[in-house]
């Protein structure tokens, strides 16, 4: 290194050496001035004269150039780098060393893959060239390339439409194949225009306020107008983001035609606004269809009521006065007026009860279903006073809902029970609650020995008038199995029912535990 810098120190005035280009030991006096320490930690240094020969190198250059120092001596650094490097730079080293006092360029050594930075500088004995390891830098500079030309493959081949404008010119300066192909615009014309070109008259002005007000980041997706090549103008919504772009400070525009979801969003609101027309008109004719219906059977099974009642009455009357003079035929037809009359009474009632059931909702409260149960089982013992029916029952069946109509299931139940035990000599009934499948649900469930049901017709039960059985083994109406569905639906829960190998039956109806009103 001492040899190598001595090359630099300046000669006394007068004593220095007569200067030939391409004299290996001509010495440049003036150097050491354009020499300095942060050259020094440069990993290679080769001096240059005015012709660009080489006039001295360090070793570590010698090792970036892979050879001596005599093989290289009095040659032009152009001949020592390489044919490719030397074609592609050396002509434009010299234009810019014209202007300016330096000139970097990077040579890739493909047989060791390797980078080196040249730096050609001016100084007044002639050039110094620094020469450092590129490698890194050169990986991250492509890189750097690689990923732009990845965005810009992305952009392009986005099927949304997107295009770029110059924030402060407001200059269009990029733009994507979708928006050539939506706007119908050349891409060579697109760049001629400013973003305004594209909007209807003062639409623009919307977003240009957005720019101005300092808000960073995209903005919100908001729907405006287009103007396309033709002047056609469609519906879109757009959104846009500020982005360095190219070296500009840039906002990048992203839009998307919404025309023909706006047309079928328009007739979608007009056929809801239609639907919700018909559908208030049909509620209320369902309420005036309802209400008539409940004024019909009110008064119908009033009516009936009146004459029921005569009827009996006379009937009554009738085998009490003159069962004297009737005989055996005319006691029996009188009987079977009077159970006629019953039936159809009891037929008017249920009936009036199932009309009647959704306007006996009420509000919910804590309800105990064994004082109920007790109180409807007494009154069919009264009427069955030979019979000896088994109860099993829960000490406490508490639950949520209506009392009266838990009260009117109840009775339905039981008296369906009662009914299909009554030819088993050790009939027994058993009422109870058990857990629902979902979660704040109960099911109030009454099991019986009696003559069961084939499961096969299961889905008939609970309709009304639809009858399993004969009504001359078991008689009833058919309605009662319909009340227990009604009053579970208006509890919001459903019922079903059970008879393996038609061995007794049991029924359960679900009650959701609503929240109690507490009075």
């Amino acid at each position: 290194m001492t040899r190598f810098l001595d090359k630099f120190r300046v000669s006394p005035p007068g004593d220095a050496p007569e200067t030939k280009p391409h004299d290996v030991n001509a010495i440049l006096p003036s150097a050491r001035q354009e020499w300095s320490a942060g050259d020094l930690t440069l990993d290679g240094i080769v001096l240059l004269d005015h012709q660009q020969a080489i006039v001295d190198a360090n070793p570590r250059a010698l090792v970036f150039l892979r050879t001596s120092l005599s093989a290289i001596s009095g040659y032009s650094l152009w001949d020592v780098v390489s044919q490719e490097s030397a074609s592609q730079h050396e002509e434009a080293a010299g234009l810019a060393l014209a202007d300016s006092d330096q000139y970097v360029f990077v040579v890739h050594e493909s047989f060791e893959n390797s980078w080196v930075e040249y730096t050609l500088r001016r100084c007044a004995a002639g050039y110094i060239v620094n020469l450092r390891e590129a490698g890194p830098a050169q990986k991250y500079q492509r890189l750097l390339e690689d990923s732009k030309r990845y965005n810009q493959l992305i952009f392009e081949a986005n099927p949304n439409v997107m295009w770029v404008f110059d924030r402060t010119s407001l200059q269009i300066f990029a733009v994507n194949q979708a928006a050539i192909r939506f706007y119908g615009i050349a891409r060579k014309a697109f760049m001629t225009l400013g973003m305004d070109a594209l909007f209807p008259e003062g639409e623009g002005a919307e977003l240009l306020n957005s720019l101005h007000s300092g808000k960073e980041g995209p903005s919100e997706m908001r729907l405006c107008r287009q103007k396309k090549m033709d002047g056609k103008e469609v519906l879109v919504e757009l959104a846009w983001s500020q982005v360095k772009w190219d070296g500009h400070q840039a906002v990048l525009v992203s839009l998307a035609d919404i025309s023909d979801r706006h047309i079928a969003d328009t007739v979608l609101k007009k056929s809801n606004a239609e639907l919700q027309q018909t559908l208030l008109a049909q509620q209320a004719e369902l309420k005036n269809a309802r209400h008539d219906l409940l004024t019909f059977t009110q008064a119908v099974s009033s009516d009936l009521q009146d004459s029921l009642h005569v009827a009996h009455g006379f009937a009554a009357r009738l085998a009490e006065k003159y069962s004297p003079v009737l005989d055996d035929q005319g006691l029996h037809y009188v009987r079977r007026i009077q159970a006629s009359i019953s039936q159809l009474a009891r037929l008017v009632d249920d009936l009036r009860t199932l009309a009647q059931l959704p306007l006996r909702a009420g509000t919910p409260e804590m309800v105990d279903l064994v004082p109920v149960c007790r109180s409807l089982l007494a009154d069919l013992r009264k009427l069955d006073p030979d019979r000896d029916v088994t109860i099993e029952m829960d000490s406490s069946l508490m639950t949520v809902g209506n009392r009266g109509l838990l009260t009117i299931a109840l009775s339905c139940l039981l008296d369906n029970a009662w009914k299909f035990t009554a030819k088993k000599s050790e009939a027994w009934i058993k009422v109870g609650l058990v857990p629902g499948k979902l979660s704040g649900e109960l099911v109030l469930m009454v099991a019986d020995n009696g003559a069961g049901f084939d499961p096969v017709y299961s889905g008939n039960l609970f309709t009304a008038f639809q009858r399993l059985h004969s009504s001359a083994d078991f008689p009833g109406n058919g309605l009662g199995l319909a009340i227990i569905k009604r009053v579970a639906q208006v509890h919001g829960g459903t019922v079903w029912a059970e008879s393996p190998d038609q061995m007794g039956a049991s029924f359960f109806m679900s009650l959701p535990q609503a929240q109690a009103v507490v009075s």
